[in-house]
Order: structure tokens, then sequence, then C-alpha cells
């Protein structure tokens, strides 16, 4: 374990279960009788923009999961690699795609605050099973997948639409994948700050101002809070501010839009920072919209963010889940994630994996309704 990981689980066991891993625990069985799913690790880059230490292109890990050859022998998959707390599902590393004669839709998934694209896996390979290619990236300075969190990346959020434009730019033109995506039916799904991510791509934007004043009124919801992922991102990020004009400038980007017309449907999951999206643009958003959300979400009420976004958004769905919390969206857990893990505590008489049958079903339908 490196020394980051073990400070993670020193400082909080929060961080450390949001943790990435890519690989699949030791001692993984095959399932049989299921649609194969394969998956793969892509070592993406943006040449257009800079990591955050300015020393290189923005990376933007990938991880994809998609319909795999008939008869592929799939193993479980534990995160992190190392002393897992986390079940992704079955999956076939590097595994060969099926039927080359076959153009599947592609779904962009976008993790949530300090999260991984590996926490996306439990819908990832649900959607690759029903034949779909679903990508999900890791958000640079944002992301547990790193040896270290940044300020920035937890401030400068919109970054995190144009890693998903980026990534979808790079695939379609891919010797291997390009070939193989309908790019007629693209969607895009995001988890927390994700369903922030997925609906900047279909035309939200946010304004901090507005934000600020809804954190300062009566109706402030924990969206307006640290985040325990990083709790101490606002002060850094105020310091890095006061050091760097080139920063104070950046922030004037957070108010544009980060449209990509070439998403088709959206689905925002337990979305975050609601408040922070202005009216004028929510109520111009004509991309197919479906918000889900539980009732018992203390991290991102429904009310003031997918309740809020969905009521503007014209012709938006939205579908409150019982009893369900924030953290149930994220991998089940194994056991002994359950019992060392809090975001592993669901709720008495709650089941995750019954949360996730359920949510996937609503996405299914909505994509089928949609493309």
């Amino acid at each position: 374990m490196s020394i980051y990981r073990l400070r993670l689980l020193f400082i909080t066991t929060l961080v450390f279960a949001l943790v990435s891993g890519c690989d699949d625990a030791p001692g993984s069985s095959a399932l049989p009788d299921t649609d194969p799913v394969g998956m793969v690790r892509l070592a993406l880059k943006d040449s257009v923009r800079r990591n955050w230490s300015d020393t290189d292109a923005r990376p933007l890990s990938t991880s994809v999961w998609y319909p795999a050859t008939a008869g592929t022998r799939m193993e479980e998959i534990g995160i992190p690699t190392s002393k897992p707390v986390f079940i992704g599902g079955y999956a076939a590393r590097e595994a060969e795609l099926s039927d080359a004669q076959v153009r599947y839709p592609l779904i962009m998934l976008s993790h949530g605050t300090g999260g991984s694209a590996m926490q996306m896996m439990w819908l990832g390979r649900e959607l690759a099973a029903q034949g779909y290619i679903a990508v999900a990236v890791d958000h640079h300075g944002n992301t547990a997948a790193e040896d270290a969190f940044d300020a920035r990346g937890f401030r400068i959020v919109w970054e995190r639409a144009r890693d998903l434009t980026a990534v979808l730019n790079q695939l379609l033109v891919d010797p291997q994948w390009g070939a193989r995506i309908d790019a007629t039916r693209i969607g895009a799904a995001g988890f927390s700050l994700g369903g922030y991510t997925v609906t900047a791509l279909a035309g939200g934007q946010i304004d901090f101002d507005q934000f600020a004043a809804f954190c300062a009124g009566a109706n402030r919801d924990a969206t307006c809070e640290e985040q325990s992922e990083n709790p101490g991102a606002a002060k850094e990020f105020e310091l890095m501010l006061l050091n760097d004009p080139e920063l104070s400038a950046k922030m004037a980007e957070h108010g544009e839009s980060y449209i990509d017309k070439r998403v088709r449907a959206v689905v925002a999951i337990a979305p975050a920072i609601g408040q922070a999206f202005t009216s004028s643009s929510l109520t111009g958003i004509n991309t197919p919209y479906l918000a889900i959300a539980g009732t018992a979400d203390a991290v991102a009420p429904a009310a003031t963010n997918a309740e809020f976004i969905a009521q503007q958004i014209p012709g938006a769905e939205l579908r409150l889940l019982e009893g369900g919390n924030h953290y149930m969206f994220l991998n089940q857990c194994n056991a002994r994630g359950k019992r060392y893990v809090p975001v592993c505590k669901d709720p008495k008489g709650v089941s995750r994996g019954s949360m996730h049958q359920n949510a996937f079903v609503l996405i299914e339908e909505f994509l089928a309704s949609t493309f």
C-alpha cells in the first residue's frame, strides 16, 4: 500500500472508500450464464489543457466497459486492488469487443467529488451487459485514483465537462473504438458532482454568486459545506487565488456554457450543487433528461438539487427512490467494507443492490425511449 493510501486510511475512511482500483481481486471466480462484459483502461490525455502542476497534458485516465465476445470468461472486480472494500461486478480485462458488425451506443460516466471512474462500475458494467459502451474518466485533481487531490480540481468543476468532451473527441476518431460507436446515440450519466458535469453537457450553466446567496440563506444544504473527501480544499484554493492572477482570471469561465450537442440523453444521479445552476440555462435545455435521487439523501438533498433541476428543465423526468441515501449510488460493498467503511453502511431495510437495480431499470427505460 502506498504512503498516500496509508495517509488516507488514517485521515478518513471515507476518502479511503473512494480510492480507485482497476484490477480484479485475488481469488475471484468466473460468473457463468451471463452476457460477458469486457473492461479496459485507457491512458488518454488532453493536449489542449495542462495538468494542475503544469508538467504535462491534462490526464484523462478512462475506464471502458463493453460487450465482450460470447464465451469470454469474467472475474469479479474488487476495488481497490489491495484489500478491496467495494465490489465492481464481473468483467474480463482486455477482452475482445463483441460482433464486429455492430455499432454500439455510448454512455459517458462522471464520478462524484473525490471519487473515481471505478466507482461508476456498477452502472458501467450493467450498461455494457445490455449492449452499450460505457466510459468513465478520472477527473484530474478531483479523484482518489491519483496520488493526491488538488484544490483546483474541487473548485474549477467545469473542467469535468471538458473532460468528457475531450474523451468523446478521442474515442470517435480512435481506430478501434470509433468504428464501433454509434455517434447518433451518445448519452451521459453522472453521480453527485458528476450530476453537475452531465447537466453542464446538456447546457446547464452555473453562477457562483447565486450559489453563495443560497448558501447564505435559511434553506442552505450540505452541498454548501466543506466536502468530507477533501475538507481543506476551500481554504487551500483561496490561498492559491491570492498568489496566482491567472487562476483568478480562470474563475471567470465558470458561467460559460460547456454544452456538447452530441450528447442526446442525460441522467443525473443524486446531483450536487443544483442551486448553482441558473434558471435561464435550465429552462433552455432541450436534451432528454432524467434525474434520480434517494429520499433519504442528506448530502445532496433531492429538494434543493435533483428536484430543483428537473422542475426547470422542460420535459425532464424525476424519479425518487424511497429510503435511498447519497452513497448507495456507489458500488456495493463486501463484508470488510460494510464493517469498516462509513459510506458502505446503508439505512436499515434498504438494499444497495436493489437500489442499483431499480435505478438501472429507470435508466435503461429512459435510454431506450430516447435512442
